[in-house]
């Protein structure tokens, strides 16, 4: 799964790989958490990019409240074309969520060791996302996000099982395309990420306080 990732992404970074205009005051999050607020990338009727912010935690259009979304922060790459919740989104609302790494826990003695997975050349990823509209019972329009999983590489299957779906750079523009929408038009897209070009190291436990938000947590131990 993914529970926690960091994007300590500029402006100017933002704009160049993922072709969007950004905040000039964007401020880097070390500690990003379900049912916090992410930045996603989406294509507009007009075939531009446009950062958008939304609530980390999927709540379906139909759902009668928004605890749904608390318990749909990630969508597995091999169902999220049939299951109900995501059958809509995947096919008409996708978006990139840009980050720097994410963060997995490895059951170990005494409990769990948090690590932090990124590049090794510290460049920039893009999660597939998918996201949808909900109506607040204050009728407000609730947007929200959830990021997919696939299965770990060899790298990372020694810490967990899963991770996200990272996209390559070449891949972002045919993850955007409103004009697909058959699943078999994405299986390429869903491969693990290749193991070298990721690493891994442990972190401090800080990261378990989703307030706790500050370059330490990324800070090896």
């Amino acid at each position: 799964m993914c529970g926690r990732f960091t994007s300590i992404l500029s402006p100017e970074t933002l704009a160049a790989i993922f072709h969007v205009t950004a905040p000039a005051d964007l401020e880097p999050r070390y500690n990003i958490a379900p049912t916090q607020a992410v930045n996603v990338v989406r294509r507009t009727g007009d075939g531009r990019n446009r950062l958008d912010e939304m609530t980390w935690g999927l709540i379906p259009s139909w759902s009668r409240g928004r605890d749904l979304g608390r318990h749909m922060i990630n969508a597995r790459c091999e169902t999220v074309h049939e299951k109900p919740a995501f059958r809509h989104a995947i096919r008409h609302q996708r978006c990139i969520v840009p980050a720097s790494g994410f963060y997995e826990w490895q059951q170990a003695e005494g409990g769990k060791q948090p690590y932090y997975i990124h590049p090794v050349d510290d460049s920039p990823m893009g999660f597939a996302g998918i996201w949808e509209q909900w109506r607040t019972p204050e009728g407000d329009m609730l947007q929200s996000v959830c990021i997919l999983t696939t299965s770990a590489n060899t790298s990372m299957e020694a810490i967990h099982d899963r991770m996200p779906v990272i996209l390559a750079p070449d891949g972002y523009s045919f993850w955007l395309d409103h004009n697909r929408q058959e699943p078999e038009e994405f299986r390429h897209l869903y491969h693990p990420y290749p193991p070298e070009l990721l690493q891994a190291h442990k972190v401090p436990d800080l990261i378990n306080n989703p307030r706790f938000d500050s370059p330490a947590c990324i800070v090896q131990v």
